[in-house]
This record gives C-alpha cells, structure tokens and sequence, in this order.
C-alpha cells in the first residue's frame, strides 16, 4: 500500500516516513500542495495523509482538487483543532482528521480503518422510493436525477439507507461515519442532515430524513 505524506514539517515527513515503512508501506512525501498534487498525479497513492497549513496550496484547498479526481481516501493531519476547522477539512473532501500532537498507533489505526473501506468487496444498489444510491459508483439519484454529494454526505447517506426505518442515534451516527468524538456541544451531525435534506428534498420533493425528537435521524418515506 502506498501513502502519500503530505506536510513541510521535516521532522513529522521523516517520523512518519520511518514508522509507515516500518509497518510495510510504500511512502511518498510532499512538503507543499503543488508537490503533492503532482506526487498523486504520477504515483497515485492509496491513501493520503495531509497537513493543512503548507505553503503554495493549503490542505483544503489540496483536498478540494484531489477529490475532483480521484476517490482515494484523505486523513487529515493537523494542529488546527476547532470543530469549525474540522468541519471545514471534512466539507473539502477529507475521510478523516487526526489533530497534533498524536500518537502515532492511533494513525496506524485511522490509516487501516480507511484503507478497509476501500477495499473491493462489490457494490450494493441501495434504494427507498425514487432514492437509489449505488454504493460501487457512488452515485446517488433520485426521480432519475444525479445527486452530486461529499464523501462525508455519500457516507452519512449510505448509512442511513442500510438502516432504513430504523432510527440511528448520535452516538451510533457519529461511530459509524465519523469514527470518533467530536465532542457533546457539537452540531456536525445535525450540519450534515441539513446538507442532505436540502440536496435530496429539493424541489418540493418528499422528505426522507426525520427527526425523532430526544432519539436521533430515521430515513423513511
């Protein structure tokens, strides 16, 4: 497996590159967004680990382009830990965000967990009413309309439509798609639900997602 390290702090690119092929994988490194671009253009990477504040081309704005091209998984890596600046690397494209200092099993885990996901093991077309999401393709239509979604909002999606009827609490939410705590005075969930209803109940469409007060989300015609 081949991990593209993405920051311009020498020190974490040679920690990382020393624990990562100690582990048995393959590293590229970049110290800038240009550097990185084109190491994820001439040797495409299974999974990228991405700084945010670099020269050039900042994290999200790297994150913003590579998912114009590619579907490979971003673990965000950085000091900027605000749920703002967590949103914010997630809404740009990211899988996952780790924030500095960390203990370095704990990316070997993230990096693992990612790489899981990816794996092919065929897709399943998903489908409640006009909603039909094909989890191979990753594409989502609904009354044969496309539905451009973010990764984050792909997954969100594709849990619920696994679950339908079946009401998902925050806890159970923020495992399965996020991975860890944001913390209990965050929003992220309910930000995400809005991203969702207003691509997929536009158009005075029927709504889907329903709030169960004091319970959690259930997707249900």
């Amino acid at each position: 497996m081949r991990v593209l390290v993405v920051d311009d702090d020498p020190e974490i690119q040679s920690f990382l590159r020393r624990g990562l092929v100690f582990e048995g994988y393959t590293v590229n490194l970049a110290a800038d967004g240009k550097q990185a671009l084109a190491a994820a253009r001439d040797f495409p990477p299974d999974v990228v680990v991405l700084d945010i504040l670099m020269p050039e081309i900042d994290g999200f704005e790297v994150c913003r382009r590579l998912r114009q091209v590619s579907d490979v998984p971003i673990l965000m890596l950085t000091a900027k830990d605000t749920v703002p600046d967590k949103i914010a690397g997630l809404d740009s494209g990211a899988d996952d965000y780790l924030v500095k200092p960390f203990a370095f099993d704990e990316l070997l885990a993230r990096i693992r967990a990612l790489l899981r996901r990816r794996q092919p093991g065929g897709g399943y077309v998903l489908q409640l009413g006009d909603l039909i999401v094909d989890t191979a393709s990753r594409e989502v239509r609904r009354g044969g309309q496309l539905i451009e979604l973010t990764a984050k909002e792909f997954e969100l999606l594709e849990l619920f439509m696994r679950n339908q009827r079946q009401v998902l609490t925050r806890e159970v939410i923020y495992e399965k798609v996020w991975g860890y705590d944001f913390g209990g005075e965050s929003n992220i969930i309910e930000v995400y639900v809005r991203y969702l209803r207003s691509k997929l109940e536009s158009d005075h469409r029927p709504k889907l997602i329903h709030t169960v007060r004091g319970a959690g989300y259930v997707l249900k015609e």
